[in-house]
């Protein structure tokens, strides 16, 4: 698996609360083609699905649940989420544990990109590692 530095959203993070991913991806402004009085909108296309490796590094205790979202923002004050995982139960979230996660990355028309931690119960401890990816390992049979 390829990791870019620059594309990482989580590096072994603490969560323990609901919370946002410690980076922000800024996928930069749109030009304005000559000529043209407005700049283009985003587009990034609708080719193959964009990677995102989103594993467990620390094992999570106390909490009841955990879900992760993919979210956007024009100008990285306010976000809107583009997309959800699904809820995964305590007893998954053990060390290595690889999520299923959003793939909705592509159709992300806003300049900013994070994702977002939403945990039930209270944690006291577990950690992330999240990043969008080359190609994403995936040891499922």
């Amino acid at each position: 698996m390829i990791i870019d530095n620059s594309l990482v959203f989580s590096d072994q993070q603490a969560v323990t609360a609901s919370a946002p991913s410690t980076n922000t991806i800024d996928l930069g402004t749109t030009g304005t083609p000559r000529l043209a009085s407005a700049p283009l909108v985003r587009d990034i296309g609708q080719g193959a699905p964009i990677d995102l490796s989103v594993s467990v590094s620390q094992g999570f205790a106390g909490l009841s649940s955990l879900q992760i979202s993919v979210q956007t923002s024009p100008d990285n004050a306010s976000w809107t989420t583009v997309d959800s995982g699904a809820i995964i139960p305590a007893a998954q979230l053990t060390t290595g544990y690889l999520f299923e996660v959003p793939r909705r990355v592509q159709f992300a028309g806003a300049r900013y990109m994070r994702l977002y931690y939403t945990v039930t119960g209270t944690a006291s401890q577990g950690a992330i590692n999240a990043a969008i990816v080359a190609s994403r390992q995936s040891n499922m049979y």
